[in-house]
């Protein structure tokens, strides 16, 4: 089948980085795959090899072209349309939808709330005679399931086989290697956060800290204090950030692509979710820790990363990171990714829904 995926960036990177990996999947599941993104720059940091200004580049079988292109682009007969988070098609492009067979998809927001379990796969008749159909990605069955290449666990589990010192050295180019007892944090979070409260919580701890900051100097709250070490990392293409969350005992992680990945990794973390008017995310953040089902003090001290509030952060972390609370929290880690990879990937289960939309018109 041929898809066009559309694309317009709203969240920094993480738009992007969902539609690079999702486009990426279906070629590599032998789909014909375009890719419509209105910054290509921001696409080009997550992955180098492209050339922002070209356009019709081919990479890893997606064709990856200027958003202004596709108002003259012919929509692919018998083909998938799908656009991402909801961005509304070029006005020219989806007049020329009718007539050609195709299948058109509006691909949500990741949410764990219960309700769209009920709105996953509902058509939404159109003017133009298109079938459109809701597609949710989440953490059921009963959803579209959330992204994951083949053997990505694997990759993981042989990855951290390895010294985790020589990884982070020739990963993030580090002057040296964490000490053994290193506890070794992933910092990648919105304005706003209370890295006060992180700070104090870090610097308190009965062993060496390494917090890794990626992309840029760290936010000026930020500095060396007792054995907490501030370690600014270069910021690494898509195809390198799970090495990096893999070299973590602990990811602080925002939006939606770094969350997933961060699930795939297996290790605790801590979800700063995307600011809605009226905190509208907190009832959004409620459910995904009723899913989670993480011991307490990490549920509270994720709850105090997001209202945001230093104060309780700096007294929640050190409890989540106390045991029995750590090895707990460590462990349900490391089941409920096994459980969420126990389910179809997106991907996978997005080209299926298609191949049957398809078989019964």
């Amino acid at each position: 089948m041929s898809f066009d995926l559309f694309c317009r960036v709203v969240d920094n990177f993480g738009d992007a980085g969902v539609c690079w990996r999702l486009a990426r999947r279906l070629a590599a599941l032998g789909q014909s795959v375009r890719l419509w993104i209105d910054r290509p720059e921001i696409l080009a940091r997550l992955l180098p090899a492209l050339d922002a200004r070209a356009d019709g580049q081919v990479l890893d079988g997606v064709r990856i072209g200027a958003w202004s292109a596709a108002e003259h682009a012919e929509p692919p007969r018998d083909g998938v349309v799908i656009e991402a988070f909801a961005c509304a098609l070029p006005p020219a492009y989806e007049a020329a939808m009718a007539g050609r067979g195709c299948l058109w998809i509006n691909l949500e927001y990741l949410s764990a709330e219960s309700w769209v379990e009920g709105c996953h796969g509902l058509p939404s008749p159109q003017a133009n005679g298109v079938p459109k159909f809701f597609f949710f990605p989440g953490f059921t069955r009963a959803t579209g399931g959330l992204l994951r290449e083949p053997g990505l666990l694997a990759r993981r589990d042989a990855e951290q086989a390895r010294d985790r010192g020589q990884r982070l050295l020739t990963l993030a180019g580090l002057p040296s290697a964490p000490p053994a007892d290193a506890l070794c944090a992933l910092l990648f979070c919105y304005p706003g956060a209370p890295l006060e409260g992180l700070r104090t919580a870090l610097a308190g701890l009965d062993r060496p800290v390494w917090l890794l900051v990626p992309g840029g100097p760290p936010p000026a709250a930020l500095r060396d204090l007792g054995g907490l070490r501030v370690m600014p990392v270069p910021f690494v293409p898509q195809a390198r950030f799970d090495e990096l969350l893999w070299c973590c005992d602990l990811n602080f992680v925002r939006g939606e692509d770094s969350l997933v990945r961060a699930l795939w990794a297996g290790a605790p973390l801590v979800w700063q979710i995307y600011r809605q008017e009226r905190d509208a995310h907190l009832d959004k953040l409620e459910a995904w820790l009723e899913r989670a089902r993480w011991p307490a003090p990490a549920a509270e001290l994720i709850r105090a990363w997001n209202r945001p509030d230093d104060e309780a952060m700096a007294r929640t972390l050190p409890a989540a990171l106390r045991e029995p609370a750590w090895s707990a929290w460590r462990a349900r880690s490391r089941a409920w990714c096994a459980e969420l990879a126990g389910q179809p990937d997106l991907g996978q289960d997005l080209l299926d829904f298609c191949l049957r939309r398809h078989q019964t018109r």
